[in-house]
């Protein structure tokens, strides 16, 4: 069955079919390196040990690259998305420095792979625009430029930028970023890495990984176990952790567009503003005479709002306002970031393991995200040496970052209070059709969904990772964990990391 009972989120890659053959994992397996998580950070990691000639298996719970990466925009910048002066508060001039010169390597790399393994993905390198938001003030732009010129990052100062109202605004050009069809790309990587002896599973959910006494690696999946040397676990979310990471990071919804546009409308270029969300733009090229218009922004925590139209409308207006060519909506979707105390990703040996490593908390720059820790993770496994490694260390202290560390993980004790709220209907025969809702049985919550032809399904509201109390997310009909980012789809099936049990079912009487 479809765990979705529609398709209103549809990405503008998302018809792409990175790996179509891969079938589920079908008894036991041995490998070197097995990857859990087929998003541009497993497959990339695959890639970097399979040209070194790993044995590697590549294993995810639905379609490769079917996660977020197939939500993302696909910016491929260097600078961090959060601010550098934010960041350099946050981490010192030296580790901002090496975080910025790692993502510019990343988009070399993906540059550099591209053009050896000829990967027709549209790549291309870009002036990235930071720009003054209209009616704010500059001081951010100049905040940015002092921090960007301390710690080496190529910047330019300029005024105005090729959108409407922003002749006069502040604006900061960093040359030779990038951008790329990111589905295209991973489908080029698929058939190197097979022709190297790599494997891929789609729909194969794992259930556990153990590192036992001997050093190897077992992880276990419902059609059979893989034993390897060493296990890199890249889901959005990790699922080997219980609180080490999952206290350092917070999940966040993020909203994207896509509108048709007049080709040479806009210069081809990356575009992001100094708001809080910020909004972000970049071109996908469509026909001889179109392409497409890429605008993101309207984040909040995962979880804590269901009004998808709203921010999608707010997003339209602030398009059309600032690119009046942008013509008919032609996609709109929604994906799922991991904000981590400091903005970096958290890579390398998971806390208290050897030969488990972890990739998590893309901090909104998801695609150089992955690319850095496909050459982290495969250095450390391969015992070669990375300068970026304690940039990125799992299990780092930010002593500057504890301001946001409490109060993101308020979120879990006001989550657990909601068990004590009454629920949003009173009895199930008040749900309609196509709506999900939390309804109280007792002392029990219960996730309730009823379907279009008027079939319900009654699940246990408390995420099977730690208990958190679950949300309805209605234009991705799923339940959101706005705690540590689970999904599950509205019969319980686990869809992102950390949970990976179903949601139980319950009994419930439907009366008309």
């Amino acid at each position: 069955m479809s765990h979705f009972s529609d398709r209103r989120s549809t990405s503008i890659w998302m018809d792409v079919e990175v790996a179509p053959n891969a079938a589920q994992l079908r008894g036991d397996a041995e490998c070197d390196v097995v990857i859990v998580g087929a998003g541009i950070a497993g497959v990339s990691t695959a890639y970097e040990l399979a040209l070194e000639g790993s044995r590697v298996l590549v294993i995810d719970r639905g379609k490769i690259a079917g996660g977020m990466t197939a939500r993302t925009t696909a910016h491929l910048g260097a600078p961090c998305d959060d601010g550098t002066s934010v960041m350099t508060e946050r981490r010192g001039e030296d580790l901002s420095r090496r975080f910025y010169e790692s993502q510019a390597a990343a988009i070399d790399r993906i540059e550099q792979i591209q053009s050896k393994e000829s990967i027709d993905c549209g790549f291309r390198r870009l002036d990235g625009y930071l720009f003054q938001a209209v009616n704010t003030d500059a001081k951010i732009i100049e905040d940015e430029l002092d921090a960007a010129r301390k710690i080496g990052i190529p910047v330019h100062r300029l005024v105005g930028v090729p959108l409407a109202h922003c002749e006069q605004q502040h604006v900061l050009r960093y040359p030779r970023q990038g951008t790329f069809h990111p589905l295209e790309y991973l489908k080029g990587l698929v058939p190197v890495i097979q022709a190297r002896g790599g494997t891929f599973h789609a729909d194969t959910a794992v259930e556990s990984i153990e590192e036992r006494d001997d050093g190897k690696v077992v992880v276990s999946a419902a059609g059979g176990k893989v034993v390897a040397g060493a296990a890199v676990v890249t889901t959005n979310s990790p699922i080997v952790d219980r609180f080490a990471l999952h206290t350092k990071t917070a999940p966040y919804r993020t909203y994207a567009m896509a509108f048709s546009i007049p080709k040479g409308a806009i210069p081809d270029a990356l575009y992001w503003d100094t708001l809080d969300p910020y909004h972000y733009v970049r071109l996908q090229p469509g026909d001889d005479r179109t392409d497409y218009l890429i605008v993101g922004g309207a984040d909040h925590k995962s979880g804590e709002a269901d009004d998808a139209e709203v921010r999608f409308q707010a997003l339209e207006a602030w398009t059309r306002n600032l690119v009046p060519a942008a013509q008919q909506v032609t996609h709109r979707w929604s994906g799922q970031v991991l904000e981590t105390i400091d903005h970096a990703a958290f890579i390398g040996r998971n806390p208290g393991n050897n030969n488990i490593y972890v990739h998590t908390g893309d901090s909104g720059q998801g695609i150089t995200h992955g690319v850095v820790g496909a050459m982290i993770n495969s250095s450390l496994i391969l015992g070669r040496e990375c300068k970026w490694v304690d940039v990125y260390e799992p299990s780092r202290k930010t002593p500057a970052g504890i301001g946001t560390y409490l109060s993101e993980n308020v979120t879990p004790l006001k989550n657990f209070a909601e068990y004590l709220a009454p629920g949003e209907l009173k009895s199930v025969s008040e749900l309609k059709a196509g709506h999900g809702a939390i309804i109280r049985d007792g002392l029990s919550k219960i996730a309730a969904y009823r379907d279009e032809n008027g079939k319900l399904y009654a699940r246990s509201a408390a995420c099977t990772h730690v208990g958190c109390h679950l949300h309805w997310n209605s234009f991705e009909t799923c339940w959101d964990c706005p705690c540590h980012g689970s999904h599950f789809a509205f019969d319980g099936t686990p869809l992102n990391a950390p949970a990976v049990g179903p949601l139980a079912e319950m009994d419930v009487k439907d009366q008309p």
